[in-house]
Order: C-alpha cells, then sequence, then structure tokens
C-alpha cells in the first residue's frame, strides 16, 4: 500500500480501470537507455497471496526445470518471471472487462437516451391534443372540463419538462463515458505489444507444462507397474500362508466343536441353577423391601409422635420460664411495696448465687487435684519401697522400723491434704491395716526368703507402674490394646512368682519330699482341708469377712504344719489366723482362720502355702463379687399358624441367678456390635432418677478413692483406673447440675428416640414385644416378658431380638420368634379398584373378582354406603360363591352433578378425587372384606373466555383478525371443531379443529372477510367429542374505503442485517363512477359517498425498520400514486445495551476467575515453597503488591454500567453490536402499518382534514432478517468513512476491512465513484473465501474548500454493503511573522554562528504541512554557475545585483541552514522557524533565497539572505562595489609568514574605499551630497575580543575640497556600530561637470589595526537618481 500511496498520475488513472499500475508501468519502461530507472533482476518481488501456488509448484520440481527453461535460449527460467506474466495477464484481463462494461454503459446510454427521446415526442404530441381540446371546451364554455383539463395541461408539462431535463442529464452522461470508453481503448492500444508478450509468454508456459506433465506420466507408470510386481509377490505369500492357517483353524474348529458339546449339557443345568437361585433371590428381595417400606411407614409415624412429644416438652420449658420471671416480677413489686431496693436484692442474690457456683466448682477442682497427688504419692511410695528393698539385701534394715516410717509419713501427708478429722470406716480400715501390716513384718522378718519374695514382687510392682505410665498420645487410640498388655504383663509376673515361692521354700527349710512311707506311696496332699477352696462370694468392698479352715493330716506319719504365707498378691487383702499345733498324728486336724478386707472390686484367686514334713501343700482362696447370672426359660418362641386378624400372645421368664441387679432392654437390631451391647438408659427414667444415679456413683467411687488414700498397697493399675472412672463420673454431675433443668428435656430425648428406633424395628412385622421392653432386674429376681403375635398380612413371620443389659459382664440373649398367618378363606383380588378420570353424566362399568379359598360355599352380600347409592351399583347385590371358585360382580358408576352435595365425605370438590370404601359380607365371617373405589371426577365443559365478538367496521379489501381464548375445563382430552362456518369468516389454527389437553387453554384466531359492504350478524358453533355444543355470537360492519392498495400483503425477501430491500406497490383512488353506494356510519345502505380529492398518510411504526415514501399525500379521482416500502434491517438500541452488559458480566466472571486461579495458585506455591521467619516478611509484601492493580479492575468490572449510560457509539456500544452481527442468526418481523384516508375533500389552508377510521387501509409486511455475509470489522464497525477536514490539494488514504462471516464465497464488486470527485478507490476487490478479510483503500484530495460526500457500495451475491464517505476540504491559511525581501544577518566572525527565528502561525482549522527550501540546496538550481557568468558578463553600472546564490563555505557545508526542514503545524498552533548564518571564511557576499511553501505547493513567503564574514571584530561598510560578488571556491594561498611586531602593524596592505557623491542641481540649487559609512565593532563569544576605535587622518585637506567628516574619531562598542556622515558642499568656482577627487585613510584600531584608503568622488548631477 506504501507504494500505491506514491504512484504516478499515469499509475492512478490506470487503477482506476483496475490495474496494478505499479507492475505495467515497470514493463513499459524497462529500457537499457534509462540510468534513473530500477532494475528487478537481483530483487525479485514477493508473490501474492493468490500467487503463492506457483511458488509451491516450483517447490515440487526435483531439479528439472521444465517450468523454467526457456526452448530457444535454454536459460533457467525463474518463477518470479512466470509469476509476472500471470499478473499482467490478470491485469490486461481487468482491462479489457472494464472497456467491455464502459461499451456496454455507452450502449445503454443511448438507449435510454432513446427511450427518452420518444417519450418526450408522445408528451409534445399529447400537450399539443389538450392544447385544442382546451381551445375545443372554451368554445363550448364548459368551464369544469377547462379546470381539468388545464391541471392535465400543468402536469403533463411538468413531466415534459422533467423529460427534457432527464434528456440533458442522460446526453452528458453518454458523452462522459464516450470519453472515458475512448480513455480506455487508448489505453488498450499502449499495451498491445505487451498483449502480444504475454500471449508468447502463455503458450511457452503450456507447452513446458504439456512437457512436465508428460515426464511426471511417464514416473507413474513406471512406479505403479514396479508397485504392481510388488503387490503380486505379497499376494503369493499371503496366499501360502491362509492355506496353513485354514488348517490350522479346520483342526480347532473341530476340537472346540466336541468340547463344546460336553460343556454345553453342564452348562445348561448350571443355568438353571442360577436361574432358581435368581429368582430365589428375586423374591427374598421383594420381601424385604416390603418389610423396609413398613418399617420407614412406621418409622415416620414414630418420628413424628417423638417432634410432637418435643415440641410439647419445649413448650413446657418455655411456660417454666415465664413463671419464673412471673415469680420474679412478683418478687420485684413484692420489694418495690416494702420499700426495698429490688434491682439491689436481685443482684446481691444472684452475686450469692454465683460466689456459691464457684466455690462448688473450686472444691470440685481441689478433690480432682487431691486425687492427682494421692495418685502421684502412692507411685512416689513404691518406688521408694522398691530402693529400700533393694538396700535391704546388703544392710537389711528391720522391716517394723521401714514400716513404721512409711506409715508415719502417709498419714503427714493425707493430714496436709484433707485436714478433717477421718471418719469411723476410715479409722478402722486403718486399725486393721496396722494389724495386718505388723503381723505380716513379724513374719517375714523371721526369715530371708520372704526378704526375697517382697523383693520380687516389689520389682514386680515397679516394672508394672513402669509400664503403666506408658499412655498414648491422645486418648482412645489404643485404649484397649494398653489394658489388655497391662493385664498380660501382670499375669505373667504373678505366675512366675508363684512357682518360684514354693522352690524358694523347699530350699529353705531343706525337707527333702518324702515320696515312700512304710513301703508305701504317698499320693496327694498330706493335709485336706475342709472346706476344699476357701470362698468369699459377693464380697462387698470396705467390709470384713472371716472363715474357718480346717486341716487333717492325711498322710501316714505324724506330721506337723507350717504356715509359709499367702500368694504374694493377696497378702494386702488376706491375713492369715494360724497357730502351728505341732505334730500331729495321721487323722488329727488344727484350725485356721482367714480374715479377708476387700479394697478392690474384682475377683481374686490365690493359695495358702504350708510346709510339712512330708512336703508342702496349699489351700485354695477364691474371692468373687457381685455378678449377674441371666436366663431364659425358652430362647424359641414358636406361634404356630393363625388366621389374620387375630392376636395371640406368649410370655418369657427372665430370670437373675447372680448377686448383682442389672438393667435390661429388648433390641430388636439383627447385629450387635460391642458399642450397642450396652443398654442405655430406659425412657421412663426421669432426670431426677438420673441425676440421683450419677450422684451415688460419685459418692461409692468418693468412698473408694477415700479407701484408698487410707491404704498403701494397692496395685498402681486398679488405682490409675478407679481414679479415671471418678474423674469421668464427676464431669457430667458437674456439667447437668450446670445446665439446670432446662437441659434434662434435652438429654432425655435421645434415650426416647433410641427406644422408639428400636420399637419401630421390630413393628414392622408382624410379631410385636409387650410394653416391658426395658426395666431393672434385681438380684435373684424373675420378670415376665411379653410377646405378641398379629397377623395382619398371610406368610411366616420372623422375629430376633436380642435382651442386652447394662452390665458389662452379661451377654446379651438372642431371642426367635416364628409365627405363620393364614389368610381369609374370601378375598377381593384388586383391593383398591381405580376407575381413572370420570366425567359426569356418563357411565363407566368395571368388574370385581372375588376368590374363595373355603371348602364349602359361601354367601356374599355387596353393600355400598347409602350416599352414593344414586350414583353406583354394584350387581348383583346378593350372590352365592362356591368352594375354590371365584365370583365376577358388575360396578356401575354413573356420577351425577349433585354428587359433591350427595357425598360430601368421599369426594373432595377442589381436586375432584372420590375415594368410595365398599363392604364384601360373609356369611358365618365376623370380620367384613372390605375394598376401595377410586376415580377423580372431572367436568366436560370448554369455555370463551368472552360470549361476544365484534369486529368492528371492517373494509372489503382487509381482513379483521380477533382472538378468542378456549379452555378445557376438564382433566380429559377433549376434541374440538368448528362446524358450519360461513364463507366469510376463518378460524384458525387448524381449520378451527383441534384436541385440547387437560386445562389447556388454546387461542383461536377468527379471520374476518367482508364480501359486501353491509351489517354481519351469526353464531359460530364449536362442537365436542361428547357431542356437546358451544355457541360463540359475532357481529361486523362491511364498509368500502375510497382508496385502494394495489398489495396489501408485501413480502421481503431474506434482508441481511445492514442492507436494505424494496417492494414498490399502487395507492388508487378509485371513485370515478358516482353511482357506487358507500356505507357511512351508521350504516344507511343509501348514503353515497362523495368523490372528490383525497389526503392519505402512511404512519410506519415507531424505532421499526420500515420506510415508506411517500408517506403522506393527495389523490384525485381515477388518479393513482407509486408507494415505495423499503426494508432496512438493524439491531435495535436495546438489544445492543444488554449484549453490552452481557459482555461486561462475562468480563467480569472471567476476572474473577483469573483472581481465584491466581490465589489458588499462590496457595499452592506458599505449601509447596514455606519460607522462613526472615523470608516470611518479604513473601507477605509480594501478594499485596500483586493485588493492588486488580482491585480496581475488578471494581470497575463489578459495577455494570446503567443502559440508559451507554452511548451510541462508544466502544462498548461498537464491539457489541459486532458481537451481535457475528451471533445473529435471523429475525422475522411482521408489521401492519395504516393508511388513513381523510373523509371528503382536503380543507384549506388553515384547516386541519377529517380523517375516518373506516376508510383506514392496513399494508401488512412480512419483513426476515438475516446475518450479513460481509461486516466491516475496521473503524469500530462503523460503515461511515469521515475524513473530516483536509487542506484542499492534500491527499489522505484511509483504509477500512471487510470479513465474509458467511459459509460461501462472495465475488466482491463495487460501484462507480464519481470520477471528477475527491473520492477515489485505489486497490481492486476480489473473490474472499469465508472468514478471509479484504482491506479496500480510499483517498480523498479536496479541491475546493468545501464538504463532500459520497456513496460507496460494495456487492456481493447476498448483499450489498454502503459505505458513506465524506470529508470537508479546507484552504489552508498560513502567515509568516517575516513580510518577506531581504533578511540581513550583517556581519559575522568567522567560523562563529548567528540564527534568527520566523514564526509561521495556522489560522486555519486543520493542520497544515510545510517545507523550506534553499535555493544553495535545490536541485533544480542552475549547474555550472550560470548565474555567476550573467554577473560577471552584466555592465559595471548593474554590478550592484546580487546573484540568487552567493559564496559558499570552503567546507562544502551550506552557509545557511534551516531547522527544520519541514512539518505540520496544527490548528491555531504556530512553528518557529531556526535560520542560522556560520561562514567559515571572510567575505561579504554571503546571499542565499529562502522559500517556504506549504503541502499543497502555495507559497506563504520567499526572502533573500544576506551576511558576512570578518576575521577580526571589526569592519567597514559602506561605499561602491570594487569588485566582482563572486568567488572561487579554492581558499586562498597561504604562505607562512613571520610573527609581526605592533610597528609592523600598520605595514598592512590598506584597503582601498571608493566613496561616490552625486549632489543635485535643480533651479539653479545644489543640493549637497551626503553618504554614510558604518564602522562596526563584531559581537563574539570570546571574551578577549575588545571595542573598536577609529579615527580620520588629514582631515583639514578634506574641508578645502567641500568635504566634510561627522565624527572624525569614535569608540564602537562590541555588538554596535556608528555611522559615520560625509557630505560634499561644492565650494565657490565649482565647476560643473567637474569631479573632485581626494584620497583620506581611516584607521580601525580593535584586536587587529586596518587602515582603509577612502577616496572621495563628487561631482554635480542634474539627473535625478
Amino acid at each position: 500500500m506504501d507504494v500505491e500511496d506514491r504512484e504516478s498520475p499515469l499509475d492512478v488513472a490506470s487503477d482506476r480501470c483496475g490495474l496494478l499500475g505499479v507492475q505495467l508501468s515497470t514493463h513499459e519502461g524497462s529500457g537499457e537507455d534509462d540510468p534513473n530507472q530500477e532494475t528487478l533482476k537481483d530483487e525479485e518481488p514477493p508473490l501474492s497471496p493468490d500467487l503463492e501456488w506457483l511458488e509451491e509448484l516450483y517447490e515440487e520440481d526435483n531439479g528439472d526445470g521444465d517450468l523454467a527453461v526457456v526452448a530457444d535460449s535454454g536459460k533457467r527460467r525463474s518463477y518470479a518471471e512466470t509469476a509476472r506474466m500471470f499478473k499482467l495477464r490478470r491485469n490486461l484481463d481487468q482491462l479489457d472487462c472494464f472497456h467491455r462494461q464502459k461499451e456496454h454503459d455507452v450502449i445503454k446510454a443511448r438507449e435510454e437516451l432513446k427511450l427518452c427521446r420518444q417519450n418526450i415526442e408522445s408528451l409534445v404530441g399529447q400537450r399539443d391534443n389538450l392544447e385544442k381540446e382546451i381551445e375545443r371546451q372554451k368554445a363550448a364554455d364548459n368551464s369544469v372540463a377547462v379546470f381539468r383539463l388545464r391541471v392535465q395541461h400543468k402536469h403533463l408539462c411538468q413531466k415534459l419538462q422533467s423529460e427534457e431535463e432527464l434528456e440533458g442529464h442522460i446526453n452528458t452522461d453518454l458523452k462522459q463515458q464516450e470519453l472515458e470508453l475512448s480513455e480506455v481503448e487508448v489505453e488498450l492500444g499502449k499495451f498491445s505489444s505487451l498483449r502480444e508478450e504475454v500471449q508468447e509468454e502463455e503458450r511457452v508456459f503450456q507447452v513446458l507444462k504439456a512437457q512436465k506433465a508428460a515426464t511426471r506420466l511417464q514416473q507413474e507408470r513406471k512406479a505403479s507397474q514396479n508397485l504392481q510386481l510388488k503387490i503380486q509377490h505379497l499376494r503369493d505369500k499371503q496366499a501360502t500362508m491362509l492355506k496353513k492357517e485354514e488348517a490350522e483353524c479346520q483342526k480347532k474348529i473341530e476340537e472346540g466343536q466336541a468340547s463344546r458339546k460336553i460343556a454345553a449339557k453342564y452348562l445348561k443345568e448350571t443355568i438353571k441353577r442360577m436361574h432358581q437361585q435368581e429368582a430365589e433371590k428375586e423374591q427374598k428381595n421383594r420381601e424385604l423391601l416390603e418389610k423396609r417400606i413398613q418399617a420407614v411407614k412406621s418409622l415416620k409415624s414414630n418420628i413424628a409422635a417423638t417432634q410432637e412429644s418435643l415440641r410439647v416438652q419445649q413448650s413446657r420449658a418455655k411456660e417454666n420460664a415465664k413463671k419464673k420471671e412471673q415469680q420474679q416480677r412478683q418478687l420485684r413489686e413484692s420489694l418495690q411495696a416494702q420499700g426495698i431496693n429490688s434491682i439491689k436484692h436481685i443482684y446481691q442474690q444472684k452475686q450469692l448465687e454465683e460466689i456459691k457456683r464457684k466455690q462448688e466448682e473450686f472444691e470440685e477442682r481441689q478433690k480432682s487435684k487431691r486425687v492427682e497427688i494421692v495418685s502421684k504419692i502412692l507411685q512416689e511410695e513404691q518406688l521408694v519401697k522398691s530402693r529400700q528393698r533393694h538396700q535391704a539385701l546388703l544392710l537389711k534394715p528391720s522391716a517394723t522400723d521401714k514400716f513404721t516410717s512409711l506409715r508415719r509419713a502417709r498419714e503427714k501427708l493425707l493430714y496436709y491434704l484433707d485436714p478433717s478429722p477421718p471418719s469411723a470406716t476410715e479409722a478402722r480400715a486403718t486399725i486393721q491395716l496396722r494389724e495386718f501390716s505388723d503381723i505380716s513384718s513379724s513374719s517375714s522378718s523371721s526369715s530371708d526368703v520372704e526378704d526375697l519374695e517382697e523383693t520380687m514382687h516389689q520389682e514386680v510392682d515397679h516394672q508394672s507402674l513402669a509400664e503403666s505410665l506408658a499412655e498414648p498420645e491422645f486418648s482412645g487410640l489404643w485404649d484397649q490394646n494398653y489394658k489388655k498388655l497391662l493385664n498380660e504383663n501382670t499375669t505373667l509376673v504373678q505366675t512366675e512368682v508363684k512357682t518360684e515361692e514354693p522352690a524358694m521354700a523347699s530350699g529353705k527349710l531343706n525337707i527333702p519330699p518324702l515320696k515312700k512311707v512304710h513301703g508305701k506311696e504317698l499320693k496327694g496332699p498330706p493335709f485336706i482341708s475342709k472346706p476344699e477352696d476357701i470362698l468369699f462370694k459377693d464380697f462387698e468392698v470396705g467390709k470384713m469377712y472371716k472363715k474357718k479352715v480346717i486341716l487333717t493330716n492325711v498322710s501316714y506319719i505324724t506330721n506337723h504344719c507350717k504356715l509359709l504365707g499367702v500368694s504374694a498378691h493377696l497378702k494386702d487383702f488376706i491375713s492369715i489366723i494360724f497357730e502351728p499345733p505341732g505334730s500331729l498324728s495321721t487323722g488329727m486336724s488344727c484350725d485356721m482362720q482367714a480374715v479377708f478386707q476387700p479394697m478392690l472390686n474384682e475377683d481374686l484367686e490365690g493359695e495358702v502355702q504350708f510346709a510339712s514334713a512330708v512336703g508342702s501343700f496349699s489351700v485354695p482362696i477364691r474371692c468373687t463379687i457381685k455378678k449377674c447370672d441371666l436366663e431364659v426359660d425358652s430362647q424359641i418362641v414358636d406361634f404356630g399358624s393363625h388366621v389374620v386378624g387375630q392376636t395371640i400372645s406368649r410370655t418369657l421368664t427372665l430370670t437373675n441367678k447372680g448377686a448383682l441387679a442389672t438393667l435390661f432392654s429388648l433390641d430388636t437390631s439383627t447385629c450387635l456390635t460391642p458399642e450397642t451391647s450396652r443398654v442405655p438408659l430406659p425412657s421412663q427414667v426421669s432426670a431426677n432418677t438420673c441425676q440421683e444415679t450419677s450422684s451415688q456413683n460419685t459418692t461409692s467411687d468418693n468412698q473408694r478413692s477415700s479407701v484408698s488414700k487410707g491404704t498403701g498397697e494397692l496395685q498402681p493399675k486398679q488405682e490409675s483406673q478407679e481414679l479415671s472412672e471418678t474423674l469421668q463420673e464427676e464431669q457430667p454431675v458437674s456439667e447437668a447440675s450446670a445446665t439446670g433443668p432446662e437441659a434434662i428435656p434435652e438429654n432425655c430425648v435421645s434415650t426416647n428416640v433410641d427406644a422408639q428406633m428400636d420399637q419401630s424395628q421390630s413393628d414392622f412385622c408382624d410379631i410385636s414385644l409387650g410394653n416391658d421392653r426395658d426395666g431393672k432386674i434385681g438380684p435373684f429376681e424373675s420378670i415376665k416378658l411379653e410377646v405378641v403375635f398379629t397377623p395382619s398380612i398371610p406368610g411366616e413371620s420372623k422375629l430376633d431380638f436380642h435382651i442386652k443389659f447394662s452390665d458389662l459382664t452379661s451377654k446379651p440373649i438372642r431371642i426367635q420368634v416364628r409365627g405363620v398367618a393364614v389368610s381369609f378363606p374370601i378375598c377381593v383380588v384388586q383391593p383398591s379398584i381405580d376407575l381413572k378420570i370420570c366425567m359426569f353424566d356418563r357411565l363407566y362399568q368395571e368388574s370385581i373378582i372375588v376368590q374363595s379359598r373355603a371348602s364349602t360355599a359361601l354367601k356374599l352380600t355387596f353393600e355400598v354406603c347409602p350416599e352414593m347409592r344414586k350414583h353406583m351399583e354394584i350387581l348383583p347385590k346378593t350372590s352365592f360363591i362356591q368352594a375354590q371358585s371365584t365370583l365376577n360382580a358388575q360396578l356401575k358408576f354413573l356420577p351425577r352433578c349433585s354428587l359433591s352435595k350427595d357425598a360430601k365425605r368421599f369426594f373432595d370438590i377442589d381436586t375432584g378425587v372420590l375415594e368410595v370404601p365398599v363392604t364384601v359380607q360373609v356369611a358365618s365371617q365376623v370380620k367384613p372384606v372390605h375394598f376401595t373405589v377410586h376415580a377423580v371426577v372431572t367436568s366436560s365443559d370448554l369455555q370463551f373466555d368472552r360470549t361476544d365478538v365484534d369486529f368492528g367496521y371492517c373494509s372489503i379489501y382487509q381482513s379483521v383478525k380477533s382472538s378468542v381464548r378456549l379452555t378445557n375445563l376438564s382433566l380429559l382430552p377433549q376434541d374440538f371443531g368448528f362446524l358450519g362456518v360461513p364463507e366469510f369468516i376463518e378460524v384458525q389454527p387448524n381449520d378451527g379443529f383441534g384436541t385440547l389437553l387437560p386445562q389447556e387453554t388454546l387461542e383461536i384466531d377468527l379471520i374476518f372477510s367482508a364480501n359486501k359492504a353491509k351489517e354481519y350478524i351469526f353464531q359460530l358453533s364449536c362442537k365436542s367429542g361428547i357431542n356437546r355444543d358451544f355457541l360463540l355470537s359475532c357481529r361486523a360492519v362491511g364498509v368500502r374505503p375510497p382508496l385502494e392498495l394495489s398489495h396489501s400483503l408485501v413480502q421481503f425477501g431474506a434482508t441481511a442485517v445492514g442492507d436494505r430491500s424494496t417492494a414498490i406497490l399502487y395507492l388508487i383512488n378509485c371513485q370515478t363512477n358516482p353511482k357506487i353506494k358507500q356505507p357511512i356510519p351508521p350504516v344507511v345502505n343509501d348514503t353515497m359517498a362523495p368523490v372528490a380529492p383525497r389526503l392519505f398518510s402512511f404512519t410506519p411504526p415507531k424505532n421499526s425498520d420500515i420506510s415508506i415514501t411517500p408517506s403522506a399525500g393527495s389523490l384525485l379521482p381515477g388518479q393513482r400514486c407509486m408507494v415505495q416500502v423499503t426494508f432496512r434491517p438493524r439491531l435495535l438500541d436495546q438489544e445492543i445495551k444488554e449484549e453490552v452488559l452481557r459482555l461486561l458480566h462475562r468480563a467480569r466472571l472471567l476476572c474473577e476467575k483469573d483472581l481465584e486461579r491466581n490465589r489458588y495458585a499462590e496457595h499452592e506455591n506458599k505449601k509447596v515453597f514455606p519460607v522462613g521467619t526472615t523470608k516470611g516478611k518479604k513473601a507477605s509484601v509480594s501478594p499485596k503488591i500483586s493485588k493492588v492493580p486488580d482491585g480496581p479492575k475488578t471494581d470497575q468490572l463489578s459495577e455494570s454500567p446503567n443502559p440508559a449510560d451507554i452511548q451510541p457509539g462508544s466502544q462498548q456500544y461498537e464491539e457489541a453490536r459486532v458481537s451481535l452481527l457475528y451471533s445473529f442468526t435471523q429475525r422475522h418481523s411482521e408489521y401492519t402499518v395504516p393508511c388513513f384516508v381523510s373523509d371528503g375533500a382536503p380543507p384549506e389552508e388553515d384547516q386541519q382534514p377529517t380523517w375516518s377510521p373506516f376508510n383506514t387501509l392496513y399494508l401488512k409486511l412480512q419483513c426476515p432478517a438475516v446475518q450479513p455475509p460481509l461486516v466491516v470489522i475496521s473503524n469500530n464497525g462503523l460503515n461511515i468513512i469521515d475524513f473530516h477536514q483536509v487542506a484542499v490539494g492534500e491527499k489522505v488514504i484511509k483504509r477500512f476491512v471487510v470479513q465474509n462471516i458467511s459459509k460461501e464465497s462472495l465475488d466482491l464488486r463495487s460501484s462507480v465513484l464519481d470520477i471528477h470527485g475527491p473520492f477515489s478507490l485505489l486497490n481492486a476487490l476480489r473473490c474472499i473465501r469465508p472468514g478471509e478479510k479484504h482491506t479496500l483503500a480510499l483517498a480523498f484530495s479536496p479541491s475546493l474548500g468545501k464538504k463532500y460526500c459520497e456513496t460507496l457500495e460494495v456487492h456481493s451475491q447476498k448483499m450489498t454493503l454502503e459505505m458513506t464517505l465524506c470529508g470537508e476540504g479546507v484552504v489552508p491559511a498560513v502567515t509568516s511573522s517575516h513580510p518577506g525581501g531581504l533578511l540581513d544577518f550583517g556581519y559575522v566572525l568567522e567560523k562563529e554562528s548567528t540564527s534568527q527565528v520566523l514564526k509561521l502561525q495556522n489560522r486555519s482549522a486543520v493542520a497544515v504541512g510545510f517545507r523550506v527550501l534553499l535555493a544553495s540546496l535545490s536541485p533544480s538550481k542552475p549547474q555550472g554557475g550560470a548565474d555567476k557568468v550573467a554577473v560577471l558578463l552584466a555592465s559595471y553600472i548593474n554590478s550592484q545585483v546580487q546573484p540568487t546564490v552567493g559564496t559558499q563555505n570552503y567546507s562544502g557545508l551550506s552557509v545557511f541552514s534551516v531547522v527544520p526542514i519541514e512539518g505540520s503545524i496544527a490548528p491555531g498552533q504556530s512553528q518557529d522557524i531556526t535560520v542560522t548564518f556560520q561562514p567559515d571564511h571572510p567575505s561579504v557576499n554571503y546571499s542565499d533565497i529562502l522559500t517556504i511553501e506549504l503541502t499543497n505547493k502555495s507559497k506563504v513567503c520567499m526572502m533573500d539572505l544576506k551576511g558576512a564574514a570578518s576575521s577580526n571584530n571589526m569592519y567597514l561598510y559602506g561605499g561602491d562595489l570594487l569588485t566582482v560578488p563572486v568567488e572561487s571556491l579554492l581558499p586562498p594561498l597561504i604562505t607562512s609568514q613571520p610573527q609581526l611586531t605592533e610597528s609592523e602593524v600598520i605595514e598592512k596592505p590598506i584597503m582601498p574605499v571608493l566613496v561616490t557623491l552625486r549632489a543635485r542641481c535643480s533651479t539653479g540649487a545644489i543640493t549637497p551630497a551626503v553618504r554614510e559609512l558604518q564602522v562596526g565593532c563584531i559581537h563574539s563569544t570570546q571574551p578577549s575580543k575588545k571595542s573598536v576605535e577609529f579615527h580620520w587622518d588629514n582631515v583639514g585637506s578634506l574641508q578645502q575640497q567641500g568635504f566634510s567628516v561627522e565624527p572624525s574619531k569614535g569608540t564602537v562598542e562590541a555588538g554596535h556600530k556608528r555611522t559615520i556622515t560625509v557630505t560634499w558642499t561644492p565650494q565657490s568656482g565649482y565647476k560643473p561637470y567637474e569631479v573632485v577627487q581626494t584620497c583620506v585613510t581611516l584607521i580601525l584600531k580593535g584586536d587587529e589595526t586596518n587602515a582603509y584608503r577612502v577616496t572621495l568622488m563628487a561631482l554635480v548631477s542634474t539627473t535625478a537618481d
């Protein structure tokens, strides 16, 4: 596009012809003689996109070079040359096409001109005839006809004038088109040689292409032959392989058939068995599903009851709270009545209660801390004991001292912990423990063996203590495993101790066991005890038990007995009172007493060890706590077979043979887990009972803890367990006490719900449990449990339930209950008969099947409730049914309209549901058989929304539509149809037939078309499918309007958005016959409508896509008017604003997703890369920084703009419009445009016409809009290209891009722009494929200062895209601060510079471009110094004239420079232009010409630049010119000279100056001559420069000849100049025409001293200057 912007006028003309002018001009001017022509051989131009296939074709050429070889020369042909050939051919074709188009336009214009001339001739003939007719009517004195004929004559003259104007316009167009055709033919003649060359190149290209095709065909044939050989070889191999595979496959098939036959037999059996199992499983699943459904239903009812009870409890709690508030209010009132401050009193009461509550909490915490301290002290004592006993093996201290010290320390610590005096039981326990410790210490001190045993026992205790300290980090993780492991360790240690004690005892006594006595072998123990086992059964902690034991010697010798002690773990609980009897003969006995004082509530087992002469023996000891021993009399309950409806009950006896009471409950769940085996508290227990039980438990536990404080010999494991239980049980008590009475119902709700859940699970079958489902069973007590069987469904019923106990040691007892239910002998096969939906007054029948399983015949009676006997009947009413047979009864149902009144109990008026219970009485059967009849009764009415339809006044040319709504009031679909419809009315849809769904409303259109102008009154009949009629009354009046439309319906074709479609129709005034009658409301058939001109007016809908031309006018009788209707679809403003909001909402969602994704990514990064404390500070700063810019965006997006604030033309508005165009599918619109017609003749100017609604015509328009195939994607989608203001003479290029958004290729064509206008299309149009884009370049070059507007139409197959081109030409107004002429820079030191600034002011409304030209830099200046030669050849008189370009610098750089050279000035702005003078050698002939011109070649100003340079800071200016103003560019030859002294400065060469003075003589009087010389001092940047002094030598000699000089001497400061005035006055005696000449010296002294020889020449002249 850049090349096209700079093309020549010839190229532009070629572009208008549809060619690429650059390529054609390049080919034409490719001669070798032109040195400025650029060759394209080295650099090949890039191919256009439509010739890229050619480059691919050359790439496919594998070195053959067929397409690139020229036949005659043998040189390789490049693809660029071939591409050039195609481009030339395309351009020539375009030129030919343009030529044909121009020829066609010329022929068409000629035909139009011929047709126009024919029309003019016919109109002239008609005019002549009218003039003759007017003359004839004038002669006949028919004024009416004359007036009418004059109107026609005037109208005909207007037509004739318009036709003549059209002829002139067509003639002008024809001449213009002929001129364009001749220009195109000239262009064709220019390119005739180029055409021949292209044809020759095409012929060569076709030959080469044929050769390439033949070569490729031969190669393909060879390749195909080789491929066929390979395929044949592969086929042979495959045939041999297939034969082998077929043989192997045949063998496998035979083997498979044999094995399949064997497996088929077994497979059938397996499948049959699987089917049976699946059927059984399915049957079981169905039964289970039914039972579960029943269970869920019962569960729902139970939950509802529970919720109701919960509501009651909550309401009760609220009432209690209200009562409490009322009591407080009464208390407050009573206190106020007594004069007491109630607020203070209540506050004090609350404070006291709060203090009391805090004190109780403190005591509870103190108790728990005491328990903890005691447990720790006990552990520490065990550790101290173990250490002391280890030391006892070495030091052997006395045991009494040890126990005494320990006892004192314990008592002292207990006194500190609990200073209160001990109770009686604690004192008694302490005394007993002291006695027990004294006895055990005396017995253990007698031997070292016992000390060793105690040491081992303490080690075991220490080990168990160490192991007991290993607890889990979190409670509940491995509690069970921990306790189990601890128990195993303790039992293992105890067994080891037991096995070692007898051995040590035997080693101590050194009594060898006697195996034989008197030749008899001793079997068994030497002593027997009576009883054999010492049993303490059902003991209680804190009590003392004694038991006497008799030991009898049963050995064969005299024996003695010695007490060794009891088991180690029983020493703290059991003491033995035994006095050694001495020697006992055989059969003699002795007494022993065992004293047992339990401190732990657990079973104990051990033995009392004795030593005898024969050997050691022991007596077992067993201590058992109170336990539960529960059993039932029978675990299987079988009810047998019973008829449905009966109730049978059985009882079970639950017996507790143990001494411990427990709670029990019946659980019907099938699976039991360890968690569910515990019995919850019964629901009947109140909150007070719960509190009492918990308080009892806490008191008993406190007693246990107090006992443990007084004893120091208990095991750590048992103590820790008791302490943990104590803490766990104390916590709920404190919570319960803190919550108060309001929390009691919520605590007990769970127990009630659990009980109801168990009950619901047990009630889903026919077997249920009695009321006593839970309770308490005491020791040695029996309870009766009831099981009830109520069969309701035939079949076997099973129920398995468990009796669970609160005692952990008692296992649940499983009870199995079985029963079989047998159904009634008489049953109805369908217990619920559903008649579906029935209509009133319609008969419905249904069959009732009764089945008998009895062995005898039975009598049946059908009973219908009295309310339904008018509507329902069963036949026969009484009948006999035979044994093992069925009976069919007929049910007849005919619902009357009085059903809602007769059967209010069974019929719901709102829903229409009818539910009637029917009873079947069976003889000899107490319980009757019931079944239910269900039906939904509905109406059969069809209802119109109105009873009368008034169509109003209807034109005979139009149709009037009125809509009614038909509603089906029934619950069943109903067919309907309009029958007997008159011919002037139409019923739609489906011609008035259809089906209405239940409760459906259908809108029916009644279209009335009047045939005559009269009144219509008729009825429409709608018949339903059950032959019911529904009538609709209709009324209408037919009228005949005075005007008529040629078409009342216009169907536009599919029009793209942005395009337009036009339809033409005619409006006719058909009132030419005065005999036509027209009814005028009120309807009078005999009234005549006046025949007169009529006014009409079309009123299209507002904001629609319809425009009508003309929209209003007047029609004479018998006249018709052409009406043009234009449909221009466009997008609605509201739709675009909604799309803006939708796009903003989508952008906001995307932004939120991005923010969420970023947050998630940051969160993941923090997880993956954790940072420390120092890094965390840095990391915490970065998210804040990243979130700062996102905030305004999200805030901006979150605030949705108001649709009213969205302005058309904004960026958001245009983006939304483009988005709708891309997503536009199809839109069908229908408009009805009224045409109002005036009633009577047109009124006068001051009056308004009267419009009659009965004369109104209606025009129906059907307008389908489709998606545009071509859209503008640049310029925000706008179809207006505004070039705005452009300076006259400038050229502005703008581009707009169109895109094909359809699915087909589009051939683009454009309309022809005005060739003399400022707009031009620079590039050609082409075919664009789907999705492609095409750029159109438009140029605007105004020639006058005015506004321009033109329309460019881009045509395609489916639409025409209109582009409006507009622009304004503005004449630039630029002024300069310098008016022009001379711009003198004065004197400057050499190699220094001076500058002057010019200001350009732009006073126009557009930006104006400018450029500054210097004559010295202009390429068009005379070569070889022609201007200088002219100066040299001029006469001496004219030598004052300076050349255009003066002296230049030796360096080659320009003396005068300008900044900037070119630029643009904004409207109303100014631009400074700096002109710099910088000489590099002394000269006074520096000059140049500066020209400032605008872009349109107009000049702003022209000025002469002049300057002089000096080598020092002083100069003398003035006098006559002595040399030519031309210098050689070669610098003067400078030879090296010695340094001059100050005395030698004067010896410099003196510079001559000539001053000519001319005195004027007129009328005998002589005017003195005056000349001026200027002495100046140049200002320099160097600080060493000083001022200049001057003086004249020998001034007196000048005065003698009449010369005077003022001043004769002076000083000039730097940067200033001083004028010396030289005056010559002729002396007396001056001779005319005599020249007075004298010389004088002028010395200038500055940084140097210069002497000037000034020659003064004076004369008197009689001529004027």
